[in-house]
């Protein structure tokens, strides 16, 4: 068989070199080696209609044993599909129309047998077509240059990326588009998703522009990343939903739990906690504040201040959210620093809580204080957060008042609110041994409080007294 080998322009280059051969080919046999596909009469792979003959031929690389045995084996004739085309179907794509243009004279001789391209399949796109036959995906994509039908070839995610890579390498632009459409209107299972990435360096960013929105972030001047901005959304979402709504919440805490990065969730929950905090401070600070006036009665003005302390005990709620999930997740550390600097705002807290009128406004303020109190104090003395010294101490000193104050209130519900109480006190007893003999001496005074009628039933206090004064009895260090 004379074979003459053409070049092809560089833009073509994707594709294996095809040959044009003279002579008729055998007729093709159903076996191993010489598959037949089905055929559409008048319009393809109908020898009465055509007037080309493409043979698609399977890469010999492909067919490697991989076998270790040094001996030499007789080579292997590779697969091969003769389909009977028509050229002018054929020039729907851009390859084969560079290919049968006027640079690719057909041969001089007198043989009338029809033309013959031969194309070799290769590893590339058999690798990332799944159809079950090696030429199937080509078999497919050659019928739709002759039927122009995607839509009944086109079913799943799956088609559509069988078929691109082989519409890319032949440039059949309609198809391409067909396929990117296809998928960007319809959902991928997470393997479809992987297969799409493999296609990426193929798709020109024009045609794919908005399928590629789907699957890489667009490029922003922001801080934080598009998935930071999420959890941030999805947090003000949960702590912003109605009180019946405890299922929006437990869902955005499993998202948090879930989220790989202990970076960005350190980054979004500081962010929240910080924006609960402030608005928690102003709120207080209003209410509490001497200065406050309403222009109007007394009404007005109190009118005024139940909206400020209302709105303040809902910010406490969220923020102790905020701290649960920071305790989970133990990334509390800021949030432990922030809240050993919140002199201001315990003061405010003192002037509340000596104002009866809290009670009926807010009654659980004090114990929805003294949670995050513990929540954040716990951190501390379980290690999980390693707060400096001066943190510890601040800590203590800042919200110890605080929850003296919340102790003397007699008229507050016993049962579990007591059992906060006295948790704190326990923990800041515990905070209270870390510290300097001289700091800790300072602060056990703050907490005679503690005591009760029978000294039996504060034996964490009892305890906390006898360790200071076994330190403080040691002679000093470098004393002989």
């Amino acid at each position: 068989m004379a074979t003459r080998k053409r070049n092809r322009s560089n833009s073509f280059s994707r594709f294996p070199s095809p040959s044009h051969d003279s002579p008729s080919p055998s007729p093709s046999t159903p076996d191993e080696d010489h598959l037949s596909p089905d055929n559409i009469p008048g319009l393809f792979n109908d020898p009465s209609t055509s007037d080309l003959l493409l043979r698609l031929s399977l890469d010999p690389s492909l067919l490697a044993s991989g076998s270790d045995d040094p001996a030499p084996t007789p080579p292997i004739s590779p697969p091969i599909l003769d389909l009977h085309v028509a050229s002018s179907s054929l020039r729907r794509a851009r390859y084969f129309d560079a290919l049968l243009s006027d640079r690719w004279r057909q041969d001089e001789s007198s043989d009338k047998s029809p033309r013959v391209i031969t194309l070799i399949v290769g590893p590339s796109t058999t690798a990332k077509c799944r159809r079950r036959r090696p030429f199937d995906g080509h078999v497919a994509v050659i019928r739709l240059l002759h039927t122009l039908d995607f839509a009944s070839s086109v079913h799943s995610p799956t088609d559509a990326l069988d078929l691109l890579p082989i519409a890319s390498e032949l440039l059949f632009d309609d198809l391409i588009r067909y396929c990117l459409r296809f998928l960007d209107a319809v959902p991928w299972t997470e393997e479809e998703e992987k297969l799409v990435l493999t296609l990426v360096p193929m798709l020109q960013l024009h045609e794919s522009k908005d399928l590629l929105s789907r699957i890489f972030p667009a490029r922003s001047d922001s801080s934080k990343s598009p998935s930071e901005k999420m959890l941030g959304d999805l947090i003000n979402s949960a702590i912003h939903a109605p009180p019946n709504s405890a299922t929006v919440k437990t869902f955005v805490a499993k998202i948090l739990r879930d989220y790989p990065s202990i970076d960005s969730k350190t980054m979004v929950l500081d962010s929240s906690f910080l924006q609960s905090l402030d608005a928690v401070k102003e709120l207080m600070g209003k209410y509490a504040s001497p200065d406050f006036r309403v222009a109007g009665n007394n009404d007005e003005r109190e009118a005024m201040q139940r909206l400020h302390l209302h709105a303040a005990m809902t910010n406490i709620k969220h923020l102790y959210w905020i701290i649960e999930r920071m305790v989970e997740m133990r990334v509390a550390d800021n949030a432990v620093k922030e809240w050993s600097d919140q002199s201001g705002l315990s003061a405010d807290l003192l002037k509340t809580l000596k104002d009866d009128n809290f009670r009926n406004i807010a009654p659980g303020l004090p114990v929805f204080v003294t949670r995050c109190t513990l929540k954040l104090a716990g951190e501390v003395v379980s290690g999980h957060t390693l707060a400096p010294q001066q943190t510890r101490t601040k800590l203590v000193k800042v919200w110890l008042p605080v929850l003296n104050a919340c102790r003397d209130l007699a008229s507050l519900p016993g049962g579990s609110q007591r059992t906060v109480f006295h948790e704190l006190e326990e923990t800041f007893l515990q905070i209270i041994s870390t510290l300097p003999i001289a700091d800790a001496q300072e602060l056990l005074h703050q907490c005679l409080s503690f005591s009760t009628r029978n000294v039996d039933d504060c034996p964490h206090l009892v305890n906390a007294f006898k360790t200071w004064f076994r330190r403080a009895n040691r002679a000093p260090q470098g004393d002989p």
